[in-house]
């Protein structure tokens, strides 16, 4: 199978049969071989059986109904296992992404040899409250991540090699920065083209201001997982044997001048008068913890089913 195209919605039934529409067009005028996977992640209209009618219709429209919503990374994760395609393409059900979209995507995929290719809506015509925050984000991820060739990491328009998809795990609101996964698990030809935003013709967006705050420590996990999960005690232990050192030179300090107070017979206050004895022994105490939980975690990385799993890309 040429292409796999997976749709989360989310009390989308208006779009969908319009959406599914699009696509056929567009793979027959291309003769792909191709499946649609629509997730309804625990619609509260009638998406589901919008999603059943239109696999009546085109039984190459395929349907996956959650029990309840577990949003967008959840969605995407589940349409990833069920995807046959050799290229896997995902767009938003809202109609704002475009499915004309879909042949060169699917081309610089196969033809240019990327592993991943991310959408990026240049002009788009979402409110100013949600582009400067998408702006600084994606800023801050090509910060982090070191991929300075994307704009728009959030864009729902991608398409990844086969291999990709099956070998990255989404979760949480991780489908914000699937590039950064992709590019940890070893994929690291990562492109971009700019694709078209359309206006939402349905409804109204779903994301509250929350997914900001999430995204953001989401980002944060994926940077800590990626860079010390199989080795916590690199991160923990060094922080903490850091903070001990600092503790331990204030309070050596603290001593060196009670002493050469005691040795020159002059006046000395308590070690507990010093605001510096506080700030050691808070040193002292926070390097120790740290150090004893970069230990933790590094037995309970050494005890995990996949502690020794790593991203093989070929044998002979």
């Amino acid at each position: 199978m040429d292409i796999s195209v997976v749709v989360p919605a989310f009390d989308e039934a208006e779009s969908l049969p319009e959406l599914t529409a699009w696509i056929a067009r567009v793979m027959e005028a291309h003769n792909f071989t191709y499946e649609v996977i629509i997730i309804d992640d625990g619609s509260r209209d009638t998406t589901w059986e919008t999603i059943c009618q239109l696999h009546q219709q085109h039984p190459s429209v395929h349907g996956i109904k959650f029990r309840r919503n577990y949003g967008k990374s959840a969605a995407l994760n589940t349409g990833f296992e069920a995807a046959k395609g050799d290229v896997i393409i995902t767009m938003d059900a809202d109609l704002q992404d475009s499915p004309d979209e879909i042949p060169e995507l699917y081309r610089m995929i196969m033809e240019e040899k990327y592993d991943l290719v991310s959408g990026w809506k240049a002009k788009r015509y979402d409110p100013v409250s949600k582009t400067i925050p998408t702006k600084l984000f994606n800023a801050a991820t090509r910060k982090m991540s070191g991929i300075d060739n994307l704009h728009d990491f959030n864009c729902g328009l991608k398409s990844y090699r086969r291999a990709v998809v099956k070998n990255i795990e989404v979760y949480g609101e991780m489908h914000r920065y699937i590039p950064v996964l992709a590019k940890w698990a070893g994929f690291r030809n990562i492109g971009e083209k700019v694709v078209e935003h359309r206006a939402r013709k349905y409804g109204k967006t779903k994301f509250g201001m929350s997914r900001f705050i999430n995204g953001f420590l989401d980002l944060l996990s994926i940077f800590f997982v990626g860079k010390f999960g199989k080795r916590p005690m690199h991160f923990f232990g060094t922080m903490g044997v850091l903070s001990f050192f600092i503790g331990m030179v204030m309070a050596i300090w603290i001593i060196a001048e009670k002493l050469e107070h005691i040795a020159n017979n002059e006046p000395y206050r308590n070690a507990t008068d010093n605001p510096l004895f506080y700030f050691a022994l808070v040193a002292i105490i926070l390097g120790s913890q740290l150090f004893l939980t970069g230990f933790v975690a590094e037995l309970v990385s050494r005890s995990a089913s996949d502690r020794n799993k790593y991203q093989i890309e070929e044998t002979v």
